[in-house]
């Protein structure tokens, strides 16, 4: 039976690791082409079983998330080109249900939409391994509980969380400026704050590993996806501190 593109592909049982048809198939070059379909379902199964396994080891630690994986094939969502396939995770259907609760109907529309929450990412590209926490501009409200729980506690709490993230940039919508983590001091914060806001700006937490043809020896070695998978779980504090919750509600001024 032939799965739908856009249904859930099964979890692989065996040993993850990345080919260079992995890449390959997301080049400029194939990124629309329709007979790589299959080495692109085979690159999306790899990393929706990573993201499973990390719902398991996050789920440990108390943080709920549930996973997706973005589509595989050429269609007008991505412009008929598929130069990046990426494994999410969000939050869970309970939270999702209280953060609609507190929103209100109007404001909660469609935030079954993966895009419209806080997420954790992994994602292949081309010519690159990704790792990262993103807030979609329409995941205003995410934003927002970001932006006043720093007005309200101050910097230094978002401070300490993202300089244990050495390794790691701060970084909003497609500007090409970064804020390196590890070493990151309150007036780069309070400038990178400045120019954030909820609603109109894509910011992120990313670590990127370059893998460009001819030199993509360590991506491809049994290594590389244990090691997305820590570094993804030293995302989870900054999760928890970032995206609105029932722990963590500063969404509103009587919160």
């Amino acid at each position: 039976m032939v799965e739908k593109p856009d249904a859930e592909p099964k979890a692989l049982t065996s040993e993850i690791r990345f080919e260079e048809s992995d890449f390959h198939a997301l080049s400029d070059r194939l990124a629309g082409d329709r007979q790589f379909d299959d080495a692109r379902l085979m690159t999306r199964r790899k990393l929706g079983t990573l993201a499973k396994q990390a719902v398991e080891r996050l789920a440990g630690g108390g943080l709920e998330l549930v996973s997706r994986t973005s589509l595989h094939t050429p269609n007008t969502f991505n412009a008929m080109r598929v130069k990046r396939i990426w494994a999410y995770l969000v939050r869970s259907k309970a939270e999702k249900s209280r953060l609609k609760r507190t929103l209100g109907a109007d404001l909660a529309k469609d935030l079954d939409a993966a895009y419209r929450n806080a997420y954790l990412c992994l994602a292949v590209e081309a010519e690159a391994l990704e790792v990262s926490l993103r807030l979609h501009p329409e995941a205003w409200y995410d934003g927002q509980n970001l932006v006043n729980r720093t007005r309200r506690e101050g910097l230094d709490g978002w401070l300490a969380e993202l300089n244990r993230l050495d390794g790691f940039c701060l970084k909003m919508h497609d500007w090409k400026g970064e804020w390196r983590l590890g070493s990151l001091d309150r007036s780069a914060l309070k400038e990178f704050l400045s120019f954030y806001k909820p609603g109109e700006h894509r910011l992120s937490v990313e670590r990127r590993w370059p893998v460009p043809p001819g030199a993509r020896g360590a991506a491809l070695g049994p290594e590389a996806p244990l090691e997305l998978l820590d570094q993804l779980h030293r995302l989870a504090s900054l999760y928890r501190f970032t995206a609105w919750s029932e722990h963590s509600d500063f969404l509103f001024s009587g919160s």
